[in-house]
């Protein structure tokens, strides 16, 4: 097995790369230094050159609220990126995984949502995620999609920084109450990704970490976990508008998993406590 990770400057990438080269699996990964996704002769290029039996694409654009004022930009790297590694992957005979999301729903609900529930977008970047989706699904049959939510990991921003950095400086924060998910450690999502690739358990999987709960309710996780007073002060989605149009379900089912047979994911407050320690020994290096 010879595997190729887009998007290595990313959370999941970089834990992708780490894992693979820890079990003695030859890889390598590569970002926007080494080709544009939206230029299909560099992309067929770079992947025909380096003949990997696997691509692990993660690379995408990923700046939610940006995406509303650069759809262009957004669709092209999410929609037509995404047609360009699968043409190439199919030249060289590779397996594909793509990383997709809980935005290609509606949100509507208070149900998790299936693997097989339609479509239903509310935002640019879920639109372009749902392109990339039908590429895939379209020219290709080897091929897993992995849909994720709220990912947070080493390599990058995200929540838990975020939120951590400010708890240091503020007595209180207002988070949103109302938008219901499950945080995901880039971690645990590499070990589902690592385990899936050297299999023929093809299809579409919903993976995230067990438990859902709001971004006030990890917010407080965060604080109670890292020893901060900072109080946590719930507040509807309506008090915080962004540009782009948040899901209040991303709940996402994970019966996908269990009836592939593959282990199921570690609980949140269990990955929150795991990267914690990562971040504590970061701070202290």
């Amino acid at each position: 097995m010879k595997v190729l990770v887009t998007g290595y400057a990313g959370q999941l990438g970089y834990e992708v790369v780490r894992l693979l080269e820890s079990r003695g699996v030859e890889c390598r990964g590569v970002d926007v230094a080494d080709f544009d996704l939206t230029d299909a002769a560099s992309v067929t290029k770079y992947i025909v050159e380096y003949q990997p039996t696997v691509v692990v694409h993660c690379a995408a654009y990923t700046n939610v609220d940006k995406a509303e004022s650069q759809p262009e930009i957004c669709t092209a790297v999410n929609g037509t990126g995404t047609v360009n590694i699968v043409r190439a992957a199919q030249r060289v005979g590779a397996k594909l995984v793509y990383i997709s999301t809980d935005y290609v729903f509606s949100g509507a609900g208070d149900q998790p949502f299936e693997v097989d529930d339609p479509y239903g977008p509310r935002n640019v970047y879920g639109m372009s995620k749902v392109q990339g989706e039908n590429a895939v699904r379209s020219l290709m049959t080897r091929y897993f999609i992995l849909r994720t939510s709220w990912v947070f990991g080493k390599n990058g921003k995200n929540f838990v920084r975020t939120m951590r950095r400010l708890g240091r400086e503020k007595k209180e924060l207002r988070v949103v109450c109302d938008q219901i998910g499950s945080p995901t450690y880039a971690k645990d999502l590499a070990r589902v990704i690592c385990d899936l690739i050297p299999t023929s358990k093809y299809g579409i999987y919903h993976v995230r970490n067990e438990g859902y709960l709001s971004w006030a309710d990890f917010a407080e996780m965060i604080m109670k976990k890292s020893g901060l007073s900072c109080r946590i002060i719930p507040v509807p989605s309506s008090e915080y508008p962004t540009p782009a149009r948040r899901p209040l379900n991303s709940r996402l089912s994970a019966e996908s998993l269990a009836q592939a047979g593959i282990a199921p994911m570690p609980t949140v407050e269990d990955a929150l406590e795991r990267y914690l320690v990562e971040l504590a020994a970061e701070e202290e290096a």
